[in-house]
């Protein structure tokens, strides 16, 4: 069966995009996005427009909906996220020949210098103010980050799958269940309190210009604790990635409370991550894009990689969480 995005011809993108009003010029330049198709669109006169269409019966017209409504109140407030266009009746979700899609104005950038703590400081005082605003009202049709939404769901996924390496599958899911119980109780411990995050904070969807920092890509926005906005920024080791979370805290403080119980957190949510992200690679793959983009998914020495991260990720659930000056 053939997939939906295979019906997402130019002449269908840029039909869409003249339907809404735009004069295009013809260009189009596919950007790095997976999970829904995003373009960058010429148009004549004018600065280039980003299409994101929508991967078709992933989220409900009203999560999408909440997602551009938090973009537009972040961007309210002056916070630099970059939120839909309106169109003249202040809608922001449009649709063309089956395909739900959205448009951005085109804000570039270059990645962020993570070395730097007035960098960091200043990234941290944004994710600040995004939960300071986040924390006023929850997502009514958003999921709620927790070990069942990202973890256990992606591994009975991955259990009924035939991408399992056979000769790692059954030390896999057993390491899988063992981590996920081990998250569990370590969730359970913890008052989390959730608010309204960005949900994939990670280097590649924040953009520096001389003015700074600026948010992009809130399609995975969702409840969960505060620090899932936070720990993707850290690497290194331990004491690399406690001075890195000091300098983003220091900036975030000045806007927001931290909680520092989440630090627990964060060795349970990089495990979450990386058993998701298997099982993501798994559940698009009838996408085209899919096992052109990454081949080596489902080779035996993908599976015994994983399973030798997630080994020390087991490990790091036992260490103490890290510690702030």
């Amino acid at each position: 069966m053939s997939h939906p995005y295979e019906r997402l011809s130019p002449d269908l993108i840029l039909d869409a995009i003249e339907a809404r009003g735009f004069e295009t010029d013809g260009s189009l330049l596919a950007l790095n996005s997976y999970e829904n198709r995003v373009l960058q669109v010429g148009v004549e006169d004018n600065p280039p427009l980003i299409a994101k269409f929508y991967r078709p019966d992933r989220w409900a017209d009203e999560a999408i909906q909440e997602d551009h409504s938090f973009s537009l109140e972040l961007a309210a407030q002056e916070i630099p996220v970059v939120p839909p266009l309106l169109d003249s009746s202040g809608d922001s979700l449009f649709r063309h020949q089956g395909f739900r899609f959205a448009l951005y104005p085109r804000q570039g950038g270059r990645s962020p210098n993570l070395e730097d703590p007035d960098n960091l400081q200043w990234i941290g005082r944004f994710i600040g103010r995004i939960h300071a605003v986040g924390a006023a009202q929850p997502f009514r049709h958003r999921e709620n980050l927790t070990p069942r939404t990202l973890g256990w769901s992606a591994l009975e996924y991955l259990q009924d799958s035939e991408f399992l390496a056979a000769d790692v599958r059954t030390s896999y899911l057993a390491l899988c269940r063992e981590l996920l119980e081990a998250i569990d109780d370590l969730f359970q411990q913890q008052e989390i309190r959730n608010i309204r995050l960005h949900g994939d904070c990670h280097p590649g969807n924040i953009l520096w210009t001389d003015d700074g920092p600026h948010f992009v890509d809130m399609d995975d926005c969702r409840n969960g604790p505060a620090i899932q906005d936070l720990w993707m920024l850290l690497s290194g080791d331990r004491q690399e990635m406690t001075l890195q979370l000091s300098e983003l805290l220091e900036g975030y403080r000045m806007f927001h409370d931290f909680d520092s119980r989440e630090l627990a957190l964060i060795e349970p949510l990089r495990s979450l991550r990386l058993i998701h992200y298997s099982a993501w690679l798994a559940r698009r793959w009838d996408d085209p894009a899919f096992p052109r983009a990454f081949p080596w998914f489902g080779d035996s020495a993908y599976w015994q990689e994983q399973f030798t991260i997630l080994q020390q990720q087991r490990e790091m659930l036992k260490q103490q969480p890290l510690m702030l000056f």
